[in-house]
């Protein structure tokens, strides 16, 4: 594949993760880290953490609101011995390790998803989900998941508002330990603003459209493609 017909599918799967991200709260790592994986995988999970930044931001102010700032504060408190047992993973890992783990956690993601049972956002869960997330972010970029479960039960804006604001804190923190590890490196960085623009366009089109949408069926959709995409990324090549 050209460089050019890369970057289009990379573009492509940017867009349309960000607008699944905007519209239900979680599916931009699950879309996009399995791509990277395998189209190129040294760009991993920085750039992945990169191109987060902006879109949980944007999300966390349309609906600032709605943020559950008691559950933000718990989970990030989590997350910290997390990202730096994630570092840890990520310092030891080949990149042939790597990409078996972020197809792993993207399978284990999915499953989680549609089977685990419901979580209620108090202080002992929220710890122990942001502890998981931190590990599985700053390691793979993959996290939504265990927040997701965490809100499921809660209203759409508080769920989606909450995992950005957390999402938003989370990858400051793995990205600030990245840095002192020597992990951040140019082209992560040429990358990530390659692909901004898609990125802002798919945000856009979620605030447009995330109130008409089957927010159900979206879900699943987005798990299933994840769960094939983990599997493919498995196999060895």
């Amino acid at each position: 594949m050209s460089d050019i017909a890369l970057y289009l599918v990379l573009a492509l799967a940017t867009a349309l993760a960000a607008f699944v991200q905007g519209a239900i709260g979680i599916g931009f790592a699950l879309i996009v880290a399995p791509i990277l994986g395998l189209s190129h995988p040294e760009l991993m999970p920085t750039a992945l953490l990169m191109l987060m930044l902006p879109l949980n931001l944007f999300v966390s102010l349309r609906e600032r609101r709605s943020i559950d700032w008691r559950g933000v504060g718990w989970i990030t408190l989590g997350r910290l011995p997390g990202t730096l047992a994630g570092l840890g993973v990520l310092l030891v890992m080949s990149r042939g390790g790597l990409n078996l783990l972020i197809g792993l956690s993207t399978v284990v993601a999915v499953l989680a998803a549609w089977w685990a049972p419901a979580f209620s956002p108090r202080r002992g869960s929220c710890m122990t989900v942001g502890t998981i997330t931190g590990v599985t972010e700053t390691a793979t970029g993959v996290g939504g998941p265990p927040l997701a479960l965490l809100y499921q039960h809660r209203p759409g804006p508080e769920l989606r508002a909450t995992i950005a604001a957390c999402f938003l804190l989370g990858e400051l923190i793995s990205l600030l330990s990245l840095a002192v590890a020597g992990r951040l490196e140019m082209v992560q960085w040429l990358w990530a603003l390659a692909l901004l623009p898609p990125l802002l366009l798919g945000s856009v089109t979620s605030r447009l459209l995330h109130r008409r949408l089957d927010a159900s069926r979206l879900r699943q959709g987005v798990l299933l493609f994840a769960l094939i995409s983990g599997l493919v990324l498995m196999i060895p090549f």
